[in-house]
């Protein structure tokens, strides 16, 4: 499953403050490939291990939050896969628009440095999501797996969108800027989402291209890449993307492990409850408390559904022999 045999170490880094972090990150960079601060608000760390390469967009954030030695994401692949990893990193939700950041990937294309990758794939969620989308032009032929992504914030295009007020004054009409048109160069795109979720749908919408395919999670709400992550089901989903392997049936199989998630479970229930379905409710309790040894919500709705029956609110359906 490696591609080159794994001589990554990096220490833990969770629990230290920011300057301690940026200090370790810096020490495993620099001695396993180059470390670059872009500006005050970006950064670059890449690893050398591997001829496949990932290059993930997150936050300092987002890597405090999800995960628990406190690396980031692409450290996992590199230590799994055995694979190269571009780390761009940001304070705070940026969408990496900074001069900095298009000089920095100028450079990777003057020097020819994803030519020396024999695969590469762009990862990122959310606004990081946008940011691999963006990116993903320095390096045509490249796959990208995209999260939620946004396809600009530009209000002349996404003022639906009141999410991100904020940045309406930030420049997404320049160099990188409409990433939509940024994945044309792709290889091939993966768009993950909640159809549920309808301003991350319109976003989607926005990236109908022929080399894009989308994914959708229904039910599985606002933060995917939690619940991917959660499941165990997101190292399993970049490595067959980063290997050409990721279609409509390997996704559906890797998402199987949605039957036995409980958030997404309380979700679908939610939505049937939503639709004043109590007679497929009580299919779904019945069915998720046969399987799960632990599910007080789902014995709780149950029983309560139980006694509406009784009381002719509706017919129960008959108990599975």
């Amino acid at each position: 499953m490696q591609d080159t045999p794994n001589t990554f170490e990096a220490p833990p880094m969770a629990g230290l403050d920011k300057a301690e972090w940026l200090t370790r990150l810096a020490d495993v960079a620099e001695e396993q490939g180059h470390f670059q601060p872009l500006g005050k608000r970006h950064l670059a760390a890449f690893v050398d291990a591997g001829s496949t390469l990932l290059v993930t967009f997150e936050s300092i954030q987002g890597i405090q939050a999800l995960s628990e030695t406190g690396q980031p994401l692409g450290w996992d692949t590199v230590k799994s896969l055995g694979w190269s990893c571009l780390s761009l990193i940001s304070e705070g939700d940026t969408w990496f628009r900074d001069p900095q950041v298009y000089g920095y990937f100028d450079r990777l294309i003057d020097d020819g440095f994803f030519d020396e990758f024999d695969n590469i794939l762009f990862y990122g969620a959310g606004p990081c999501g946008y940011a691999a989308a963006a990116f993903s032009v320095a390096a045509p032929g490249a796959t990208v797996v995209a999260i939620q992504p946004q396809a600009t914030l530009d209000p002349r295009v996404t003022e639906w969108d009141d999410r991100f007020t904020h940045m309406r004054r930030t420049s997404f009409t320049d160099r990188y800027g409409y990433a939509p048109d940024m994945i044309d160069a792709a290889d091939h795109a993966f768009i993950l989402y909640d159809p549920e979720v309808e301003l991350d749908a319109m976003h989607t919408a926005l990236f109908t291209r022929p080399n894009v395919q989308k994914f959708r999670l229904r039910y599985m709400g606002s933060a995917v890449q939690s619940e991917l992550i959660e499941m165990q089901a997101l190292l399993p989903l970049l490595h067959k993307a980063g290997t050409g392997k990721l279609d409509t049936l390997g996704f559906a199989r890797l998402l199987r492990a949605r039957r036995t998630h409980p958030p997404y479970l309380r979700g679908v229930l939610a939505a049937i409850d939503q639709q004043d379905r109590p007679w497929l409710a009580t299919m779904v309790c019945r069915n998720v408390l046969r399987r799960l040894d632990q599910a007080p919500r789902f014995a709780r709705r149950l029983k309560q559904l139980e006694r509406e029956a009784k009381n002719g609110h509706f017919e129960i359906p008959p108990a599975r022999l």
